[in-house]
């Protein structure tokens, strides 16, 4: 059975970070071990208000110890947002560890959305996420974060070339193949694109843009490409899938998104997700 273990937040309420990847990985047939970097009683997005926090980072170099001790080993390792550079650090240093020549890592730069750092992060921070992505497989920023990650301006829409050279820009960090998520080269799709630098080859994965902003969907396409990755999916597989299922999310979302503002209804679709695994 594969193994991934997924570094980033939970929240004990609101669908994001852990409460989104470990469903969906373990759904998928993988099992998958956590190290919560902090602990929050909602997760931090709009409608919510006084939630409260606990900082983990002293927990992380512990348990890291304890798994080596234990001899434990990983066919994937999955970061998701991480709150401060000593985070950063620290995970680093669990990959120095925990990597491998015959598993692979995935970063998920989780830094902001819609132009904007998220609340509490510095500059500090995006130069210690350059560092950490270029240690990494896959790296999978939005289009905010690869403006911040490259210091370019952020733009919603993009065409073609300029997907591309964003892209191979990424791939000047260091990371084996980057990911770009929320592309978008018109008014009616919406999707991801990647890129192979030792073949110079570009993939891609369109779906119907919905114009709703809803919480976790990056979290989601990032947890399903890392278990797409991890069960041997090729990279454009990969995309396929993680672009049809946060799709499937939205929409089967949309009838109840006035009462349901803080996630997406991906509990209703996993066993779409197990059937096109299949495929």
């Amino acid at each position: 059975m594969k193994k991934a273990v997924t570094i980033q937040d939970i929240s004990c309420f609101g669908k994001c970070s852990l409460t989104v990847a470990l469903p969906i990985i373990s759904a998928m047939g993988i099992e998958t071990a956590v190290i919560p970097t902090a602990v929050l009683s909602t997760h931090t997005g709009s409608g919510f208000s006084g939630y409260t926090f606990r900082d983990l980072t002293g927990d992380i170099p512990q348990i890291a110890s304890h798994w080596q001790k234990m001899g434990l080993g990983f066919d994937a390792v999955y970061t998701g947002y991480l709150g401060s550079p000593a985070q950063v650090k620290i995970v680093s240093d669990f990959f120095d560890t925990f990597g491998t020549k015959d598993n692979f890592i995935v970063v998920d730069p989780v830094m902001g959305d819609s132009g904007k750092l998220y609340a509490g992060l510095t500059d500090e921070l995006k130069v210690g996420m350059r560092e950490l992505c270029s240690k990494a497989d896959y790296i999978i920023p939005n289009m905010t974060e690869a403006s911040f990650l490259l210091d370019i301006p952020y733009s919603e829409k993009n065409n073609e070339e300029q997907t591309r050279t964003t892209l191979r820009r990424l791939a000047e960090l260091g990371c084996r193949y980057p990911v770009l998520t929320g592309v978008r080269w018109n008014d009616e799709e919406q999707g991801a694109a990647a890129y192979d630098p030792e073949n110079d080859k570009f993939y891609y994965s369109f779906g119907r843009h919905i114009d709703r902003h809803m919480h976790g969907t990056g979290d989601i396409f990032a947890s399903v490409f890392t278990g797409a990755v991890t069960l041997g999916k090729t990279l454009q597989q990969a995309l396929d899938l993680s672009v049809k299922f946060t799709a499937d999310c939205i929409e089967a979302t949309l009838p109840e998104a006035d009462e349901l503002w803080y996630g997406t209804c991906f509990e209703l679709c996993l066993g779409k997700l197990i059937e096109d695994i299949k495929n």
